[in-house]
């Protein structure tokens, strides 16, 4: 190592300049530098860390020793660690973590280290690790890093609660590969520990086969619930609320229910928002876990509650109760029966999950594709190609029309002006966009809630202004583009585009003028239309108004210029 090298760099950790020293270090190769970084002094080497070139101190950290490694990795911020690593390979990342502490090896492992791990069948590392990580990412290990026969292998490593978390949030197909190779014994540990509400969605996607296994490990009270929830309409509250909630009478003191929370609390998916009935089970209050703490342990519960409860029917939409959750901010909502008896509450986990869903349905109905629940990478060519083909075959036939029209006016405008046609895809492609820019804002505010169909007239009357003034624009720009652009820029190199008369750029003008006042007044009523017929808007979004707007836009094209130019 070069002496003078080595001293001015020691000079310069010395001065506390990180940055000029980190550049003296980068000369070295990544052996001196891990060297350096060994005999510089504790309470420098982070900083003097912190300031390499990340892709650098990757290589010279694979080679320092075991205690400057630690420090480093222990002083690094999470976002730099994470850089470095990245310039880590795997093996090397392995080899790492079974050599560092739980905390430091926690925030290297990544899915391909734990894969790697589990494929090297080095349990003593991987155990404590696993128990240490968030179920939403051991998940993802589970659904896109495990081979399929080592799935039971990963899953009996984590600890039994864990690993209910996990399985509730692992994909279907992960959940069904991984219960056909769990024993009887194992299923019904699985079971033990979900969510009531988790072990009906359970139920609902597995096959007949795997769901008679379920079934059979479950107790008569659970198979009781199963079968009660399984009875609610599939899009209603009933079908997504879990019974696993705290209850209280009116005339129990603080301290009575804090007693009641800590026998019931591991069985119960929510403790914070408790609820009150009578003795007949009718809903008559609510109290949170602040409101209790914060209470005489000596009052009663009917004292400190909330009377003016918000509560949601069993039938009720469960879209409706998602927004409900969300515009309250409710951490969970309650579920009554026609009797106003409290029969469960609906959380806002779920509540986010029917949201995710339906905003999804929403956007591939708008694409004018089915549903699919599958991930995309994980649902198959066919599959895909039976969700699109569909539709795509409905428009492709409804664009019969558009042909139609133009088969009947070609002759009599070709007679006029064979060049207007060339104006066609500017018009129907403007009045297609337009149209869905009515329709999708409709159809958002009908999701959230902004609009009804009794606001019919209020939207017509706000997007026919609109449509006035953004058909104004685009005519005046059109008729702009066509005489300074196609006539005169175009028309040097191109003598066809001279045709493009005063006249005829005026009549262009007024079709787009038109057809854009159309296509925002359909894109906006249609998607109401749709809904008071209830169906979903979304399903009439671009598809259908993009092919109703382009038989519009031709007709109105194609009538103006014959009888305009005749």
């Amino acid at each position: 190592m070069n002496e003078e090298l080595k001293n001015e760099i020691k000079r310069l950790v010395a001065a506390k300049d990180y940055e000029a020293a980190a550049s003296s270090v980068g000369k070295l190769s990544p052996e001196e530098a891990a060297r350096v970084l060994s005999e510089t002094d504790r309470s420098d080497v982070v900083a003097l860390a912190r300031a390499m070139e990340s892709d650098f101190l990757a290589d010279v950290l694979i080679l320092a020793d075991r205690p400057v490694r630690k420090l480093i990795m222990e002083g690094l911020h999470d976002d730099e660690l994470e850089e470095v690593m990245e310039d880590v390979s795997v093996d090397d990342t392995v080899d790492i973590i079974e050599e560092m502490p739980e905390n430091v090896a926690l925030r290297i492992a990544e899915k391909e280290e734990i894969v790697a791990l589990l494929e090297e069948r080095k349990f003593s590392v991987l155990k404590p690790l696993l128990a240490s990580m968030n179920e939403i990412d051991l998940a993802e290990v589970f659904d896109d890093g495990v081979k399929e026969e080592d799935l039971p292998v990963l899953f009996r490593i984590l600890p039994k609660d864990l690993a209910a978390e996990v399985f509730v949030e692992i994909d279907r197909d992960t959940q069904e590969k991984l219960l056909k190779k769990l024993s009887d014994v194992e299923i019904k540990a699985v079971m033990d520990e979900l969510f009531l509400d988790d072990t009906v969605d359970l139920v609902e996607e597995m096959p007949a086969n795997v769901v008679k296994r379920l079934l059979a490990q479950s107790d008569s009270e659970t198979r009781a619930y199963i079968n009660e929830l399984l009875k609610y309409p599939k899009d209603s509250a009933g079908s997504i609320m879990t019974i696993e909630f705290v209850r209280f009478l009116p005339d129990m003191t603080v301290e009575a229910a804090f007693q009641h929370i800590r026998a019931q609390a591991i069985d119960k998916e929510t403790i914070y928002t408790c609820y009150v009935t009578d003795k007949e089970n009718k809903l008559i209050g609510m109290v949170t876990a602040k409101d209790l703490m914060l209470s005489d342990p000596a009052a009663k519960i009917s004292d400190v509650m909330e009377d003016n409860v918000i509560y949601v029917h069993t039938h009720d939409d469960k879209e409706e109760v998602a927004r409900t959750i969300s515009d309250y901010g409710f951490l969970a909502i309650p579920v009554v029966d026609e009797e106003r008896r409290l029969v469960g509450i609906v959380t806002v986990d779920d509540a986010m999950d029917v949201i995710e869903e339906e905003n999804t349905e929403d956007i591939e109905a708008m694409a004018g594709m089915l549903h699919e629940n599958k991930p995309y990478l994980k649902t198959g060519v066919f599959a895909i190609w039976k969700n699109r083909v569909p539709w795509l075959l409905i428009l492709m036939i409804s664009a019969t029309f558009t042909g139609l029209i133009i088969s009947i006016f070609e002759a009599r405008l070709s007679a006029i002006s064979a060049v207007l046609f060339a104006c066609v895809p500017m018009l129907m492609d403007t009045g297609g966009n337009s149209g869905s820019q009515a329709s999708v804002t409709v159809i958002r505010a009908l999701a959230l809630g902004e609009l009804s169909t009794k606001d019919t007239g209020k939207v017509v009357w706000k997007e026919f202004r609109v449509a006035l003034l953004l058909a104004a624009t685009l005519a005046v720009a059109c008729f702009a583009k066509l005489m300074l652009i196609d006539n005169l820029l175009f028309g040097m190199f191109l003598p066809a585009n001279k045709d493009y008369t005063w006249d005829k750029c005026a009549i262009v003008s007024l079709a787009l003028f038109c057809t854009v006042l159309v296509a925002k007044i359909v894109g906006s009523v249609l998607p109401l239309l749709v809904k008071k017929c209830r169906l979903d808007p979304a399903a009439v979004a671009s598809p259908f108004i993009t092919t109703i707007v382009d038989a519009l836009s031709l007709l109105i094209f194609c009538g103006l210029s014959v009888l305009i130019l005749k």
